[in-house]
């Protein structure tokens, strides 16, 4: 090898190494995540206990838990995205973070249905800053082989926020009342965001290997590629059945199987954490794995979870023996997770360095009204008509959107894992 090629071989693998200082951000962005998540589904475990104080319907309670957060969450999630891109991104964590912990605590005083409304709806606006400007942050900490495996890193904070809003919120409520736990567990994001304000920016692009990218100023080809048109759809359907996981089959399990609110807390705290962590994780890890096979390999492996939800879905709708619901929950939640690595990753590789927070700004906007706009009402309103405060075993039903939606979306994953395939060998050919 001559003297020429060994420097650029040493240069490359320099430039590939990955800094102690990026696994600290990765760490510091991972807890934001999970606060992210815990104040986002503390409510969902509190259901019972406000719907009793309250005297709230199903579709109200819908409407608290997904609907109020949703609304600017979704409708900033695509203006915070271009943000993302254009300012300085650990600031705008830090400021979105204080905002979101704030009124999270803050819900906690509601006296009634609008003023919960608002404090949900303000948590909304907080927590849209985050998904777009962290991400993108990430992807300018660690090279593009290991993107997928970093955002399931990052996305594992779902499995522990959630973990913690259940098992701590569970057993805060049933302690203290429902007010104490959005107290104790809402505000101390406060903190957290001075730690975040004092981050490190990084370069945009300093990580990337190809030479080709849109600039910002090519905003309009993120709405007309089809990758992301499948991609967007696919796993907004997938996000119905993964969210209504969390926002309805507690309240389920508490309704037809009459399991107590502490005990849902407690299992469904440890199920997050002892499973939702490590394959989130695995999640990313394997997609990159599946990567190398092709460009379309992350959404493969992602429809291939989508349609293996829906038998496990079925089982344990119409299933009465309560092992077996926990261990197919177990699973599900788990096929729930795996998801988000390989999700963002896509988007970044597709939208490049100067629209990543737009692209991600879009997917999670799209994912939220799917879930939360669409979903989570959606079951509420259709318990509701089929008397689930009469009946509640009618809830079965209403819970049959999920598995529908998991077919789907194994379907546009499927669509648009072809279509990366197509537009990687139109690339070629113009090589």
């Amino acid at each position: 090898m001559s003297p020429s090629r060994k420097t650029d071989s040493h240069a490359s693998i320099a430039a590939d190494r990955v800094p102690a200082y990026s696994w600290y951000a990765l760490v510091v962005l991972t807890f934001v995540y999970v606060l992210n998540f815990l104040d986002r589904t503390l409510i969902y475990i509190l259901f019972t206990p406000i719907k009793k104080e309250m005297v709230f319907s199903d579709l109200e309670l819908a409407l608290l838990g997904s609907t109020s957060f949703v609304i600017f969450y979704t409708l900033l999630g695509i203006p915070f995205g271009r943000l993302a891109d254009r300012v300085v991104r650990k600031n705008m964590i830090a400021g979105g973070l204080a905002v979101w912990s704030l009124f999270s605590g803050l819900t906690g005083f509601a006296k009634g249905f609008w003023t919960m409304f608002f404090c949900r709806l303000m948590v909304g606006v907080g927590e849209a800053t985050l998904g777009p400007a962290a991400l993108s942050l990430l992807s300018d900490y660690f090279p593009p082989r290991m993107r997928a495996t970093v955002q399931g890193v990052y996305s594992s904070g779902i499995a522990i926020g959630s973990g913690l809003a259940f098992f701590l919120g569970g057993w805060i409520g049933q302690t203290f009342g429902w007010r104490w736990a959005f107290y104790f567990l809402g505000f101390p994001g406060l903190a957290l965001a001075i730690v975040v304000f004092f981050l490190r920016e990084q370069q945009r692009g300093r990580t990337e290997t190809a030479s080709v990218h849109f600039s910002s100023k090519d905003w309009k080809i993120l709405f007309s590629s089809v990758p992301l048109r499948y991609l967007y759809l696919g796993y907004g359907l997938f996000g119905i059945a993964s969210n209504n996981l969390g926002i309805w089959v507690p309240s389920f399990f508490v309704r037809v199987h009459g399991m107590s609110l502490s005990t849902i807390g407690m299992v469904a705290g440890t199920l997050s954490i002892v499973v939702g962590v490590p394959v989130t994780i695995l999640g990313g890890y394997m997609s990159d794995r599946f990567r190398r096979f092709g460009k379309g390999g992350r959404m493969m492996f992602s429809a291939g979870l989508a349609i293996a939800s829906v038998p496990l879905w079925l089982v344990l709708l119409f299933n009465n023996n309560l092992i077996v619901l926990l261990l197919l929950n177990s699973v599900l939640f788990g096929l729930a997770l795996m998801w988000l690595g390989p999700a963002a990753a896509d988007v970044h590789d597709v939208a490049g360095p100067h629209l990543r927070g737009l692209g991600i700004g879009i997917y999670f906007s799209t994912v939220n009204i799917f879930a939360y706009g669409i979903g989570s009402p959606l079951i509420g309103k259709l318990s509701d008509k089929l008397g689930v405060s009469v009946t509640p075993g009618v809830m079965r039903y209403s819970l049959l959107v999920c598995p529908v939606a998991c077919v789907l979306s194994a379907m546009l994953l499927w669509r648009g894992s072809r279509a990366l395939q197509l537009q990687r060998k139109a690339e070629q050919l113009k090589i």
